[in-house]
């Protein structure tokens, strides 16, 4: 009986052994499971966290960075060279600005020797001609007031030979033609009018050429702009044309230049010289009508001269 009772307690015991050792290993194989999880998620925590952040320098490199204490002291001069490298390129990057010029050094240059010797030509014609043109319009070169009562006070005395002398011995436009019209009247009153018209003819034809050649000026000078346009203008094409790439800016703008000044001083020649012209024009037109009124004045008193008889 004690034997069975024993067996029996032992046997009791022993499953009791085994539920607790089978209890202790699910607990162990659980607590297994749940450590592994959670290193996981730190492990994947961490991984997330190294990716956001740069990467870190070897210890070499870092090492490496560190300046030498003996270095530094020894060379303490040899740092500031350093920054220059650096300030280079902010130089080199910076355009550099091209050297002031003169307006005048910039159109000469425009220009060339050959525009500039033709429009200096031009401007000095006209110059000359538009003061030989105002004196020549002058009303004491053309009918003088002195030759016209000295004229008519000769006649008034029946000083026919004196009268012609005096307008012979004036150069005027109103001189000539009434010393024209005294050398005819022996021949008769209608031939002495016609010969101070034909002297009249005459001296407007010369006033007239005189007056032309700014003219002239007026038309050739705007002429020789627009010749210095088109220069102009196939000197830039040429080089586009010649280029490989793009063309450099500055040889482009040679032409340009050109084209633009050679027009510019050509319509500045021109235009004053129009104008001149025209005004003179009329002041010598008007003085020529003076002329022809007090010519015809003097002389009618004449008017029933008849020819000589020989």
């Amino acid at each position: 009986m004690r034997q069975r009772a024993w067996l029996g307690c032992w046997g009791a015991t022993r499953g009791w052994r085994l539920c607790a050792i089978l209890l202790a290993g699910m607990l162990a194989w659980a607590q297994t499971d749940t450590l592994a999880i959670a290193l996981a998620q730190e492990a994947n925590t961490q991984e997330g966290q190294a990716g956001d952040l740069p990467a870190e320098e070897p210890a070499e490199d870092l090492i490496d960075d560190v300046p030498a204490p003996d270095d530094a002291a020894a060379e303490p001069a040899t740092a500031p060279p350093a920054a220059a490298p650096a300030a280079a390129p902010a130089a080199v990057d910076q355009p550099t600005r091209p050297p002031e010029t003169s307006l005048l050094s910039e159109a000469l240059q425009a220009l060339g020797w050959f525009y500039t010797l033709s429009f200096l030509l031009l401007s000095f014609l006209l110059v000359a001609l538009l003061v030989m043109n105002l004196l020549a319009a002058r009303r004491e070169n053309v009918c003088p007031t002195a030759l016209v009562e000295g004229f008519e006070q000769h006649l008034d005395d029946k000083q026919y030979q004196e009268a012609y002398e005096l307008a012979k011995g004036d150069d005027s436009y109103l001189g000539q033609v009434l010393a024209a019209g005294l050398s005819k009247l022996s021949a008769g009153y209608p031939q002495a009018i016609e010969a101070m018209q034909e002297v009249a003819e005459e001296e407007n034809m010369k006033m007239d050429h005189r007056l032309s050649y700014m003219a002239l000026i007026g038309t050739v000078s705007p002429m020789l702009g627009l010749f210095g346009t088109v220069d102009g203008m196939i000197r830039s094409f040429g080089v586009i044309a010649h280029s490989v790439g793009t063309p450099p800016p500055s040889e482009l703008a040679r032409g340009v230049a050109t084209a633009l000044w050679t027009t510019l001083v050509g319509l500045a020649i021109a235009i004053p010289a129009v104008a001149a012209f025209g005004i003179i024009k009329n002041r010598v037109d008007r003085r020529v009508l003076e002329v022809g009124i007090i010519s015809e004045g003097l002389m009618s008193r004449f008017e029933n001269v008849g020819p000589r008889k020989k």
